[in-house]
């Protein structure tokens, strides 16, 4: 079992120790420690890297991940442990920056989970750090924007109070006694507590921060509804300066974007969405109208033969919506039509349509056609659509169907 040298002191950055096994699993090379300050995954907190220095060797080893055992033994995956051997000395360097981050991001959780509860009786049900952001799922049938302003004001005045963060240890029985935020669902002999003076109280294995103030501030990124409560998604300290500066400065480039102050940009944005659907709406009417007009146009350049009228049409600059769009106006314009289409833009379309009562099934005239052109289509017997990979030889294989569609009606 490897002592946890982080429980004691979570600003230990640099410590010696002893190899006492060096190990693969899943072909990941990795060793264990007599002791070590890297912290592994745990609790919702994600691991430590840094290095692991070999005794009288310069050359640095890069720890890329940590994992703890059920028994306590940790495993530190290294990306090359040629070097490292049993009973070896070697020196470990935590990656501080990254340490304390997520001192910053842990101990946050923790204030903030205490301000739910304080303020809404809303325990944290659990705690997921990101790399970009945090989480904690709220036990809570519902939570309003006001109650997440709320809890983040109460959190962030505890911040600026710089109240005290310490830890201690207790048995199973002194820590129901304490009346503890949360208890860990399994008994064990000895607790780690994290107190934060007069305001939180929990047990945890993580690392922390020895002063409130140390967290920087906390900021509220987004709520929403999840299967088990309310989600609610945080960043803290550096991250949460580096969020809103992202933030910023997108708002900032939208504002010159829309020539507008960054307070205004949400007014100009619903602006640009009502104008936006009102052109959309009075682009499809007139696509609706321009579809009519050529159908109408195209029936009358279109001479009857056997009682029936077969449209070829290719448009190489017209999309799917709209050859499909001129395929119903077509068979509603009259009742004798079988209309044989193609479009190019954006990609190749077919469409292949018939009135009501025609005898031909444009699924399987669509099938037929795309066996041959490559691609992928079908529909009903009415109607189909489909899409070749490319839009040269649509034409002469329209024209081969109207042709068999002509002597099918002959016959």
């Amino acid at each position: 079992m490897t002592e946890h040298l982080y429980y004691h002191d979570s600003f230990l950055y640099d410590f010696n120790a002893e190899v006492i096994n060096v190990t693969t699993v899943d072909s990941r090379p990795a060793i264990v420690l007599d002791g070590t300050a890297f912290y592994p995954t745990s609790g919702g907190q994600v691991f430590d890297t840094g290095w692991i220095v070999p005794a009288r060797q310069a050359e640095r080893l890069r720890v890329v991940e940590v994992t703890e055992q059920e028994d306590g033994t940790i495993l530190h995956f290294l990306e090359n442990p040629a070097q490292i051997h049993i009973g070896s000395r070697i020196r470990g360097l935590i990656d501080a920056d990254r340490r304390r981050d997520h001192m910053q991001q842990h101990t946050g959780q923790h204030v903030l989970s205490a301000a739910f509860v304080r303020s809404f009786n809303m325990p944290t049900v659990s705690f997921h750090m990101g790399e970009e952001s945090c989480s904690i799922d709220l036990e809570t049938k519902g939570l309003a924007a006001r109650q997440a302003e709320a809890a983040e004001a109460l959190a962030n005045e505890i911040v600026m109070e710089n109240r005290s963060v310490s830890i201690r240890f207790v048995t199973s029985a002194e820590a129901k006694e304490l009346g503890l935020r949360k208890l860990p669902p399994a008994e064990r002999e000895r607790l780690r507590l994290i107190d934060i003076q007069d305001f939180d109280l929990t047990a945890c294995g993580g690392t922390h921060v020895t002063a409130t103030g140390q967290i920087g501030c906390i900021l509220l990124r987004k709520i929403e509804k999840v299967r088990q409560g309310w989600r609610v998604e945080f960043v803290c300290g550096g991250r949460a300066v580096r969020a809103a500066r992202r933030d910023y400065t997108t708002l900032a480039e939208s504002a010159g974007l829309l020539s507008a102050h960054v307070w205004d940009v949400p007014q100009q944005v619903r602006k640009a969405q009502e104008e936006s659907r009102r052109l959309k709406k009075s682009g499809e009417h007139n696509l609706a109208e321009l579809a009519d007009l050529l159908a109408s146009r195209i029936l009358a350049e279109t001479p009857e033969s056997s009682g029936r009228r077969i449209v070829v049409q290719v448009y190489p600059d017209r999309d799917l919506t709209f050859v499909k769009l001129l395929a119903q106006k077509l068979i509603r314009q009259g009742s004798n039509v079988v209309a044989l289409l193609g479009a190019g833009l954006e990609s190749p379309a077919l469409v292949f349509a018939q009135s009501p009562g025609q005898p031909f099934d444009m699924g399987g005239l669509m099938k037929e056609a795309l066996a041959k052109l490559g691609g992928r289509g079908g529909g009903s017997k009415d109607m189909a659509q489909g899409g070749p990979p490319v839009l040269d030889g649509i034409e002469g294989e329209l024209k081969e169907v109207a042709a068999r569609l002509g002597k099918n009606r002959q016959q």
